[in-house]
């Protein structure tokens, strides 16, 4: 599971190993470290934000390994999704029941909607949506991408999918 932590250290040289340590000691991998040393907090520790990649059931021993090196854990983030892609859908989006379309990618279980942007000039009229769409893979991601596209399809509406770096194929699909 994805996690991001922020902390506090002490502003002394070598801290940031009794961070870093743990994390691999429990088969942690880290995806980055942003560590504020410019800003110090009201107990003149320094800010780091951390993200990692960790066994969940380890997050507990984690925790008190850090707090017995000192380091101080002001937040503790789950971050289930972690594929992000955004896609474009044109036609009349609203009058095909644009809850439903949805309803149908949340209800997937490892798949969401975090976004919906739209654009409707006239009333009756065709509009356009960019949705965005978040998995816990990118395998998830590309199977909540041909969920959205067997939806379009079946509401004639015109779906255009970029290609990105996780894979997922581009192009535009059209509902005829």
């Amino acid at each position: 599971m994805r996690i991001s932590m922020d902390l506090e250290l002490q502003d002394t040289p070598g801290q940031l190993i009794y961070v870093l340590t743990p994390v691999s000691d429990l088969g942690g991998n880290v995806m980055s470290v942003v560590h504020h040393h410019d800003k110090k907090t009201f107990r003149n520790t320094v800010p780091v934000s951390v993200i990692f990649d960790v066994e969940e059931h380890k997050l507990e021993e984690l925790q008190k390994r850090l707090e017995k090196n000192g380091v101080t854990v002001v937040r503790i983030g789950k971050m289930r999704l972690r594929a992000r892609t955004h896609i474009l859908l044109i036609g009349h989006i609203i009058h095909t029941d644009l809850r439903h379309t949805i309803d149908e990618i949340d209800g997937t279980g490892f798949a969401e909607v975090q976004d919906l942007s739209l654009s409707m000039p006239a009333i009756d009229g065709p509009s356009s949506a960019v949705v965005t769409i978040m998995a816990t893979g990118n395998e998830e991601l590309k199977k909540a991408v041909e969920i959205l596209k067997d939806i379009a399809q079946r509401k004639d509406l015109l779906v255009i999918v970029p290609i990105d770096e996780s894979g997922i194929s581009g192009g535009l699909s059209n509902a005829e």
